[in-house]
């Protein structure tokens, strides 16, 4: 069954071994040497560097066009035969916005508004970067649906880390996990 599970850098390998991904994206500010599960190959591991940031910043690299192609790509490849893990240092911001921006992406039955609410029900700590669902929002042509819906659910609970979830890419997935 496909579905994203969603954490923080530090839950990496846990993750790893419990669910068993095929495909990994790393979305941190600087090059690391984030520990791969055995599960995911070097070929199925994807890294966006880029800070956390929702606007220019000296000294600092804001998501991007390119970042947000690259990481549609990325999930656009995965065959879904296995889960796909996302993480980023926190698991609150880039990660969660991934996950909703690749759940719009591929989601069989996508619709903004009920994706953000099953984000906020899966993770009380959600608070997707606004310039990551902005840009795929006009990549993906959704007419400012992503970015109100986001808006909606507004910012997660304060943490230093969130707790990894399970992220379906069906609706009538949302109560089996």
């Amino acid at each position: 069954m496909a579905y994203l599970v969603v954490c923080p850098v530090s839950q990496v390998r846990t993750v790893g071994l419990k669910h068993e991904p095929s495909h990994m994206l790393t979305v941190m500010s600087e090059k690391s040497d984030v520990p791969r599960p055995a599960s995911v190959s070097a070929a199925n591991h994807e890294s966006l560097i880029f800070n956390d940031i929702a606007a220019d910043r000296d000294g600092l690299v804001a998501p991007g066009a390119a970042h947000v192609e690259a990481l549609l790509g990325f999930a656009r490849a995965w065959d879904r035969k296995a889960p796909l893990l996302i993480h980023c240092y926190a698991g609150v911001s880039r990660s969660t916005a991934s996950a909703y921006i690749i759940a719009n992406a591929l989601a069989d039955d996508a619709d903004p508004t009920m994706l953000a609410s099953i984000l906020r029900m899966r993770s009380p700590t959600a608070t997707p970067n606004p310039r990551m669902v902005a840009l795929a929002d006009a990549q993906m042509s959704m007419g400012g649906a992503m970015i109100a819906a986001i808006a909606q659910i507004g910012r997660g609970a304060d943490c230093f880390e969130g707790d990894p979830f399970i992220f379906p890419l069906r609706a009538d997935q949302a109560d089996l996990f």
